[in-house]
């Protein structure tokens, strides 16, 4: 597919090339989101195993997302998604 991008890059007439990213990019596209989800879903595991040393998780986490563009980092004691993950004192 990227090969066929490429070609379509110097020379965007390419008719095999636009059929070809036609064919493939629906079978791609899939498979790109399922390995995002798989690769995000480590990286929340990697991150609560860190986090449960010290009785919190990623869900006692929220990102807020700021009209200016940038985002807020609230923490939560009790857990926000019901993950589990924080400790009552």
């Amino acid at each position: 597919l990227g090969d066929y991008r490429g070609v379509l890059g110097v020379e965007p007439a390419h008719a095999l090339a636009r059929r070809r990213v036609a064919e493939l990019q629906p079978k791609v596209d899939p498979r790109l989101e399922k390995l995002k989800e798989e690769t995000l879903g480590k990286l929340k595991d990697l991150g609560n195993s860190f986090l449960s040393n010290f009785g919190m998780s990623l869900d006692n986490f929220q990102l807020n997302e700021q009209p200016g563009g940038g985002y807020n980092i609230s923490f939560n004691q009790g857990g926000g998604g019901g993950g589990g993950g924080g400790q009552q004192s």
